[in-house]
């Protein structure tokens, strides 16, 4: 299997899974992101306590890209510190952006190097990107919903 086929599994596998996607209990942040130039709706759930992201989870519907990279995003960041996601923001962003290509530097983002072509499609970089921008304002303790406008990353 080449490289883009196996990218392409992981996006579709992940665009189906339903670990993530539940509710948080005694949820320390919730936070509405939307993208409303093709409709993806995410509201995303986290616990968060002495500075570790205890339990994350979501809601909502969207694209196969929007909806892999909120569940690969969350299996990425439980478990870490407040920092340590915000570390990974920054790393997702810049493979987005193409600003970092370095494979070995990415590695720490496992399966979501499967977007990392996604770069080279802008009109689904907002797609990509929608879960990240709403974990960042999340984590920054924002309250209303998050859009992705136009230009944003």
């Amino acid at each position: 299997m080449d490289l883009k086929a196996l990218y392409n599994q992981i996006i579709v596998e992940n665009s189906r899974a339903v670990h993530n996607r539940h509710k948080v209990e005694h949820a320390t942040a919730v936070l509405e992101g939307v993208n409303p130039s093709c409709g993806d709706d995410i509201t995303l759930e986290l616990k968060v306590s002495d500075g570790v992201i205890k339990d994350a989870g979501f809601t909502g519907t969207g694209c196969a890209i929007s909806q892999a990279s909120t569940s690969m995003m969350i299996d990425l960041i439980a478990g870490k510190t407040v920092e340590e996601a915000k570390n990974l923001i920054t790393l997702f962003y810049g493979m987005i952006k193409g600003d970092i290509t370095d494979d070995e530097q990415l590695e720490v983002l496992d399966d979501i190097l499967s977007l990392k072509g996604i770069s080279h499609m802008p009109g689904r970089v907002k797609c990509a990107v929608l879960a990240w921008h709403t974990l960042e304002e999340a984590l920054d303790g924002k309250t209303e919903p998050k859009g992705c406008s136009d230009g944003e990353l």
